[in-house]
């Protein structure tokens, strides 16, 4: 739908100077010509410029870039800060392109990063490696924004060769360097966002997404960094960093990291922006955060409702809901009352799946093969809300001489599957997830890939692992009387090229089976498998090499 030359009235909300006032907007081949105030318009809609993700993996809402527009811009997003690093440890340099170009294809403002950390550790099985000169090269792209999240932050710490080269080159390219941190806190923190004196004590990686605690996030501000308050679907820091926005304006913005179909039809950024207003806080600082400090710290090349500017703009109903009744990029109408005039466009799969179908002989664990301290077996917690985990030692059960997941106490068998070639599958037990029978996998494990699965029985495990297989990705939910349910995601095993919506209702169906059915107890029980893998957050996590320590930084046993 395109409209490119048009005058909007409304109350204008200027988020750069601080001032709300009546008064028209003029739009001429997609720019704003200019803005005239109109102090006896009567006016209830709200004009302000559109929100912002400042981090989001785009590949963990298992949509292709081109489907994540359509679903976002209903909500009033016109931009995002995008890190390609999840299918980047799948196809590499191949797959940073293909979300570059499938990008392209729609008005939208994907602003994407060069991952830093492929593969992440050298404790797991990725598809590719990136190292500095990939590195170098794809921030010579203009489409390259800025370095993506430094997640080692041990090789920081240490001074890696490798690492300290991508931090080189990313400085010499004058864009902005991502952090990833978490608990990291005093002469650690200075360190690590110095990047150990890099720039003679200059600060040098500039964000974090990755605080769980007000007392972290402030000491982060306090040398130089600025802080992404983060709410996806798994980890969710609303509510323990909000505060900070009301001493913190300039250095605050919103992200939602990872989020998943089902929640991206529902809302976006705006969703944050209503629960910042209904806490009391400032609807300019609010709207700093949405909109204003990400296109400042990025350079993005987003309007800000401002004469010359891009007229990346939206209409809102008011300013304590954010109900969005019209959203434009470019000066084109992409969305208006909740429909997305972004249209789907062909999507040939890329991947890299190259294991075979497993048996319930391969998910064995003989009693001696699995570390334990007085009798008492390692189980990782796992936390509603919080990507971080717990090492816990707990009283394991035993049958035939095997360790077996302990259904009544909550104490379930997970394990890892190498997806890139057939390897030995690493097992261990985790709690919290609350499955009454059956058991789930994904092939969304960050940051590997690898297929990560939970559950109550081999049997049932096994055949959730071969679903995943057989659809070369996805995820999948199975119970003990044989019901399967899955969905197909055939780009990296990561993404599906379906419509966007028919996903969203697709993965709330396998998600209403785990909690219903299967008897899950957590919020979001696909999310937090996709992270029980990802090694550089602490304290326990499983690897398709084994049980890794996160704290220490290395194996168990």
């Amino acid at each position: 739908m395109q409209q490119n030359s048009f005058s909007i009235k409304g109350n204008i909300v200027d988020v750069v100077h601080q001032q709300i006032f009546t008064g028209e907007v003029k739009v001429e081949n997609g720019k704003i010509q200019s803005i005239v105030p109109l102090p006896n318009l009567q006016a209830e809609n709200y004009i302000l410029p559109g929100f912002i993700d400042s981090h989001v993996h785009v590949e963990s809402s298992m949509l292709v870039p081109s489907e994540f527009a359509r679903l976002a811009v209903v909500h009033g997003t016109v931009a995002t800060i995008s890190d390609p690093h999840e299918i980047a440890n799948v196809c590499g340099m191949q797959g940073v392109e293909f979300m570059i170009e499938n990008g392209k294809q729609v008005n939208f403002k994907f602003n994407f990063g060069a991952p830093s950390c492929v593969p992440a550790t050298t404790f797991e099985t990725a598809g590719a490696t990136l190292n500095s000169n990939d590195v170098q090269a794809l921030l010579k792209k203009d489409e390259i924004v800025y370095l993506s999240e430094m997640m080692n932050f041990p090789g920081v710490l240490f001074k890696d060769e490798e690492v300290m080269k991508k931090l080189e080159v990313a400085l010499a390219s004058g864009k902005p360097i991502d952090g990833h941190a978490p608990g990291l806190k005093g002469e650690k923190a200075k360190q690590y966002i110095e990047a150990s004196g890099l720039r003679n004590g200059a600060v040098v990686i500039s964000t974090d997404h990755e605080c769980f605690t007000k007392e972290e996030a402030l000491d982060k501000l306090k040398y130089g960094m600025k802080i992404l308050i983060r709410e996806g679907s798994a980890a969710k820091n609303f509510e323990a960093l909000i505060d900070l926005l009301n001493d913190y304006e300039d250095k605050i913005m919103f992200c939602s990291d990872d989020k998943h179909p089902d929640n991206l039809a529902i809302g976006h950024i705006n969703q944050l922006c209503e629960r910042a207003v209904a806490k009391g806080i400032n609807i300019f600082k609010v709207l700093k955060a949405a909109c204003l400090n990400p296109v400042i710290h990025y350079k993005m090349k987003v309007g800000l409702l401002q004469p010359g500017d891009d007229a990346d703009f939206v209409v809102a109903q008011d300013l304590q809901k954010f109900k969005i009744l019209q959203t434009y990029i470019n000066g084109e109408l992409v969305a208006e009352n909740g429909k997305t005039f972004i249209q789907s466009v062909p999507v040939t799969p890329i991947n890299q799946f190259n294991c075979s179908t497993i048996t319930t002989e391969q998910l064995q664990l003989k009693v001696g093969n699995y570390p334990t301290v007085e009798n008492k077996i390692y189980v990782i917690e796992a936390l509603e809300g919080q990507l971080i985990t717990n090492k816990l030692l707990l009283q394991g059960k035993q049958q035939n001489n095997e360790w077996v997941s302990d259904v009544e106490n909550d104490i379930l068998k997970m394990v890892v599957v190498n997806r890139y070639s057939n390897a030995p599958i690493a097992k261990c037990f985790i709690k919290n997830f609350g499955l009454k029978q059956g058991a789930l996998a994904s092939s969304v494990a960050h940051d590997s890939h690898n297929i990560v699965a939970v559950g109550c029985n081999d049997e049932t495990l096994a055949k959730a692992i071969n679903a995943v297989i057989k659809n070369k990705g996805g995820i999948s939910a199975v119970s003990n009387d044989g019901k399967e349910m899955s969905v197909a995601l055939p780009v990296a095993g990561l993404m599906s090229n379906e419509d966007g919506y028919k996903v969203a209702d697709a993965y709330t169906a396998v998600d209403v089976m785990t909690k219903n059915t299967l008897g899950s107890t957590l919020a979001a029980p696909f999310m937090t498998l996709s992270f029980m893998a990802l090694l550089v957050i602490p304290y326990l996590k499983l690897s398709d090499k084994g049980l890794f320590d996160g704290e220490k930084f290395e194996f168990v046993g």
